[in-house]
């Protein structure tokens, strides 16, 4: 319950009590509290108790409202025996609880009347027309709720909610003596201050009542740095900021973190990043040009990383949550993310991010980087012309995606390309290109669209060429079979570390199917579906090669058979400790080519010569 006692100048004082968590005040009837002076807006002001401590709003009127003689510019906490006026009227107000509840418990010291900023109020920014032109009718109160929690692209979770106190400050402490590694006190310093910042941002968008979802992204940035600069001025005024820090950094920061991406942005930006991965909100890896590294930069909470996550997941309609705590999603530039949280992440919500390149690669910048030769890339863009079925194998991060969105670029403009991927990250230079991506079950369990649902579907798109993602169960079965029926030129990636590995994998891969079927009619299918095997290798060095690329030649009594066209021979490492090593050609002419040759098609038999 909340008490108010209210003076005119000059006049007796009386008290009126209210039940509810807020009160209303202002000139007309439909207030709770109804002040009928000509200096006091129609809507004026408003009262809210916020977890035991009351806070005054004002609510844009012309003359202002004002706490102990300054104008408030923003909500302000108040404190035992603050005065609140209003035009020609004196207001205190208090919290009625239990007889013995001492004062000090309900006003934490933390709080001091000038927690906002008492700046001067921008009059023209806000029109006293809005309200004082309006019919005498009753104000109607709006629900209260939090704005930026509501909004699809930010964080269901930014209040608290399911993460309970997995943000702060205190855990991420305990982690770090976890781990045996010593606390940076200048950074849970940093990180306290943004998370005090981020939640004063959310009370103060709070009681403001902004319409949150008819504010354009422009306008939502705008606003919400504009309230950052508001706190942060006010809280340097206090001393809660100490000289040494960086109020931009920290301006952008917040901002990042309350709607974008928080310190993922600049690593999002940096071209020369790879890979991003987030272990928890205090540390975050980057790989750059290779080599991994530990980033200075955290996230202020594991609550703020829930909300990068939310971020990322909702607008592709994805969801994470309890009961489906994982999930992979794409962001707007292509770039592929996962991410995982408590309960299975239990030292808080984990992200990766493997990104992509702005500008398209092409098959020069494999040569350019040594990852191919010349004569390689040649021969790749003969067998996609000459549509061979082709396997991209290698191990995480060796690069498979890479090479099948340059070698896809091969297939010539007037085929239809249909791609297949989990979370769509290919990116095709062709116009006559339809691009599937599965769909996870929704909260029913209901709905799931798999990886084999779409090849079996675009089996009836009449496609030229089948591209898929990559191939991780029983979707390579369809994919051996597309690539049997007449959907030659058909291409697509798996995990595996050797060509004789990867077709060990493609066996494994087509019992997972729960077809019935006999391990040599298993590698028939594989030996006659399958042209052309290109694998990826990446060294510890962080360079990436083209190690093998293989032709499958057919079967010899229960083996796959293949040979090698081009190899990477490794002769050890130079004085910085890089790999060292060349690419050999084996002397041995693929197949086709002769194929080729008969149908007096040119073609350069000179790449295949021994070195």
């Amino acid at each position: 319950m909340i008490s108010v006692v209210i003076s005119e100048k000059g006049g007796p004082a009386h008290t009126e009590d209210f039940d509810g968590d807020e009160i209303n005040i202002g000139r007309v009837q439909g207030n709770d509290i109804v002040l009928a002076k000509g200096n006091v807006s129609k809507n004026h002001s408003r009262i809210i108790n916020k977890g035991g401590k009351l806070v005054v709003v004002d609510m844009r009127s012309t003359n202002g409202t004002f706490v102990n003689g300054q104008r408030i510019s923003a909500p302000q906490v108040l404190r035992p025996n603050d005065k609140i006026m209003i035009g020609d009227y004196v207001l205190s107000a208090s919290i009625i609880e239990d007889e013995d509840l001492d004062d000090e418990e309900v006003y934490d010291e933390e709080y001091d009347d000038e927690e906002y900023d008492d700046e001067e109020y921008d009059d023209e920014e806000y029109d006293d027309e809005e309200y004082d032109d309006e019919p005498e009718e009753e104000v109607e109160r709006s629900p209260r709720r939090a704005p930026l929690a509501n909004r699809p692209e930010a964080s269901r979770d930014m209040r608290g909610g399911k993460g309970g106190d997995a943000g702060k400050p205190k855990r991420q402490i305990m982690q770090a003596r976890d781990s045996g590694k010593k606390v940076d006190p200048a950074l849970v310093k940093y990180n306290k201050l943004q998370k005090d910042i981020h939640d004063r941002l959310i009370d103060y968008l709070d009681l403001r009542r902004l319409d949150i979802d008819k504010l354009g992204d422009e306008e939502l940035w705008d606003k919400t740095e504009k309230a950052i600069c508001d706190i942060i001025d006010q809280m340097e005024v206090d001393g809660e900021i100490e000289d040494d820090v960086d109020r931009d950094q920290l301006v952008t920061d917040v901002l990042n973190e309350a709607l974008g991406l928080g310190p993922l942005e600049a690593f999002l930006a940096d071209d020369d990043i790879s890979e991003i991965m987030v272990n928890h909100a205090t540390q975050i890896y980057v790989e750059k040009k290779g080599k991994l590294s530990l980033s200075p930069k955290t996230f202020s909470s594991n609550q703020a990383v829930l909300g990068v996550i939310e971020r990322i997941v909702a607008p592709i309609g994805r969801r994470i949550d309890e009961s489906s705590p994982l999930v992979d999603a794409r962001l707007k530039d292509g770039s592929r993310v996962n991410a995982i949280i408590p309960p299975l992440a239990l030292k808080g919500p984990s992200i990766t991010i493997r990104k992509f390149k702005k500008e398209k690669l092409k098959i020069q910048d494999l040569i350019k980087f040594k990852t191919v030769t010349p004569q390689m890339a040649e021969f790749m863009e003969m067998c996609v012309l000459s549509r061979r079925n082709i396997i991209i194998a290698g191990g995480t991060g060796s690069g498979k995606t890479t090479t099948l969105n340059i070698v896809s670029n091969f297939i010539p403009e007037d085929e239809r390309i249909v791609t297949v991927e989990d979370a769509a990250e290919l990116q095709l230079a062709q116009d006559h290109w339809v691009q599937l991506e599965s769909r996870p079950p929704n909260l029913e369990g209901k709905g799931q669209i798999t990886i084999r649902d779409l090849v079996k579907n675009c089996l009836r798109m009449r496609p030229d060429r089948i591209v898929v993602g990559e191939c991780r169960s029983g979707e390579t079965l369809d994919m051996l079979q597309a690539m049997n029926t007449g959907h030659d030129g058909s291409l697509t990636t798996l995990h595996a570390n050797t060509p004789r590995d990867a077709v060990a994998r493609m066996e494994t891969m087509v019992m997972m199917a729960g077809m019935d079927l006999p391990l040599k009619a298993i590698r028939e299918q594989i030996a006659s579906a399958v042209h052309m095997m290109f694998q990826q290798t990446r060294f510890g060095d962080g360079s990436r090669r083209l190690t093998y690329i293989s032709e499958l030649t057919g079967m010899e009594v229960d083996v796959v058979t293949m040979q090698e066209i081009f190899m990477f021979k490794q002769e050890g490492f130079d004085e910085n400790n890089k790999v060292r090593g060349r690419f050999v050609a084996t002397g041995f002419v693929p197949k086709f080519y002769d194929e080729l040759q008969r149908r007096g098609v040119p073609v350069n038999m000179s790449i295949f010569r021994e070195e």
